[in-house]
């Protein structure tokens, strides 16, 4: 029986590792652009971060969403970050 790997990323707030579905993306394209990615599919650099308020704060306070990127982040990708992290508490 063949054994389906799972894809693990590791959240840029607490630093463990999940489950790619079960965490929120962040991607850097290559025209410089920020976007919350909901699908997983979009092209250019990503960062991941857990759907937890701590780790949140944690990777802001820290800037470590973006050192990640080597990037600003703008306002409105966190604000979208918190929505996503609202209906999962």
């Amino acid at each position: 029986m063949k054994v389906k790997k799972i894809p693990m990323r590791k959240c840029i707030g607490c630093m463990e590792s999940f489950p790619k579905k079960e965490l929120c993306r962040i991607v850097k394209t290559k025209e410089n652009e920020i976007f919350f990615d909901t699908t997983g599919k979009l092209n250019g650099r990503g960062t991941y971060i857990c759907k937890k308020t701590e780790c949140f704060e944690k990777a802001i306070k820290s800037k470590r969403l973006s050192k990640s990127l080597e990037a600003e982040i703008p306002e409105e990708i966190y604000e979208s970050i918190k929505l996503e992290i609202a209906k999962n508490e």
